[in-house]
């Protein structure tokens, strides 16, 4: 009998990502400029045996990091929970670059790197929600509605009927962090009201476009 000589390894997948088809162009641009950008700082890496998940399990440990000292009192940490969030932040925007720069970029790298940014925003909404930066009704939403566009935004990529437009609001709301802690209280909470509305419309239009087609 003769075996069938087609492998059975993933050689035939579709691209899976949490990107609606209208940042493709964009994201593109984002990785070209990065790729100059970082240039050498991924070979340092490439050279020194430095993975794009070596990155992104460092970017995910300073964001957990960041979930506990921003509850401190003392005068340090604010400060400390602030760098450490712009690290995680840096890295997880490098991790992909290398990935490109090693050849290695694919799907389960984009699930890694998304999985980590998700966890973060889990845990930094929560200790938020802890610390009293926000509101336990805004962060709950927010929570909830941001986890249900991502996942929403992979299984529509998979069907190959990506969002035409998608609203990750997560650096925008780190970015106003230290904003709210020293210069303007309670704003963070209005914010995150205005993401919910966005994350809430993108995730009833996610969920019957998935609904038509299943």
């Amino acid at each position: 009998m003769a075996k069938n000589m087609c492998p059975q390894n993933k050689t035939i997948k579709g691209k899976v990502s949490v990107y609606a088809s209208g940042e493709e162009s964009l994201m593109g641009v984002s990785q070209s400029r990065r790729h100059q950008l970082f240039l050498p700082l991924l070979k340092w890496f490439a050279n020194r045996g430095i993975s794009p998940n070596h990155l992104t399990f460092l970017s995910l440990m300073f964001g957990i990091v960041f979930c506990f000292l921003i509850g401190l009192e003392q005068v340090w940490a604010a400060p400390a929970a602030f760098g450490l969030l712009l690290l995680h932040v840096l890295l997880d925007g490098i991790d992909g670059p290398l990935a490109r720069y090693q050849g290695i970029a694919g799907n389960r790298g984009s699930f890694t790197d998304t999985t980590a940014d998700q966890l973060v925003v889990t845990f930094s909404t929560i200790a938020l929600i802890h610390c009293g930066l926000v509101t336990v009704i805004a962060g709950s939403l927010y929570l909830f509605f941001y986890t249900l566009v991502v996942v929403f935004a992979m299984i529509r990529s998979s069907m190959a009927i990506p969002y035409s437009w998608l609203v990750r609001p997560r650096l925008i709301v780190y970015a106003w962090l230290p904003v709210d802690f020293y210069f303007l209280p309670g704003t963070l909470s209005f914010l995150l009201w205005i993401c919910i509305g966005l994350l809430g419309w993108k995730s009833i239009t996610g969920f019957f476009k998935i609904r038509d087609q299943i």
